[in-house]
């Protein structure tokens, strides 16, 4: 005789069957999480990933950044533009990005072209209007007064490469600022990344946007003595924190106690 296919009914104590028993309804099937057994729950297992070595060197480096104090040289580079006026800046600076290769391989075929034509006292084009890349080319143009602004990337490494910039700029009276990521910059230069970009001139339907944002810079990069004077970095993390408070705690009701003895 052949079982009949089902869930098992458990009886209860009584012989009575069912929700009203003290028995259960159906058999318990407690789960087995070992080798061979049933799939592991879903945990989350952040901390016990092994990141890559660069991954832990980054983070390592931003701790160390910031439990030391920082020169306030150094310190400057943090204090980058806005979203906003960041989307502003890369707008405007996105009008004049060079030419890219495949650019230039047909101006020089065209131009050669009409050499080839007999089209030689053709007068030439005006010169284009393009951004200045390259730290030696723009402090060039800083020290001649040719740059009428410098953006400068707030993530160059080493940072000992850039420090003579922000106070060339302030010296020559060029107005300056500090963009998060050369990524950025590199992007307006077809590069992998650009440690800073310098404008010489524009156009005349971008001249009004391009003062007020030499306005705003100004006086937030150029004219703000507190910039240079600013130490970063100190900040200790929350365990010594909270040792430090509770320390400062216990001095301030020792010093209540004096003053009341007194």
């Amino acid at each position: 005789m052949k079982k009949a296919k089902g869930k098992k009914v458990v009886e209860s104590k009584g012989g009575a069957s069912g929700v009203g028993g003290s028995g259960s309804l159906f058999k318990k099937a407690p789960r087995n999480f070992r080798l061979g057994g049933n799939i592991q729950p879903k945990r989350d297992l952040t901390r016990f990933v092994k990141w890559p070595k660069y991954i832990r060197i980054q983070r390592q480096k931003r701790v160390l950044m910031q439990r030391l104090k920082v020169p306030p040289t150094i310190n400057q580079f943090t204090q980058t533009v806005d979203k906003n006026e960041a989307a502003k800046l890369i707008k405007l600076l996105a009008k004049y990005s060079p030419e890219d290769k495949k650019e230039k391989a047909n101006r020089l075929k065209t131009e050669a072209e009409a050499m080839k034509g007999g089209k030689k006292g053709e007068p030439k084009t005006a010169k284009p209007v393009h951004l200045k890349f390259g730290l030696n080319h723009v402090t060039t143009l800083v020290e001649e007064g040719k740059a009428k602004l410098v953006v400068i990337a707030h993530d160059v490494d080493p940072i000992e490469i850039m420090v003579h910039l922000p106070a060339l700029c302030r010296a020559k009276d060029v107005p300056f600022c500090f963009i998060r990521g050369k990524a950025a910059l590199g992007r307006l230069v077809h590069l992998k990344g650009a440690t800073c970009v310098a404008v010489t001139e524009v156009n005349k339907e971008d001249v009004v946007d391009f003062e007020n944002l030499r306005e705003t810079f100004k006086k937030r990069f150029n004219e703000d003595k507190s910039l240079r004077r600013t130490w970063g970095g100190g900040v200790m993390g929350i365990k010594n924190q909270h040792m430090m408070q509770a320390r400062e705690k216990i001095r301030q009701v020792e010093l209540a106690k004096k003053a009341n003895l007194d």
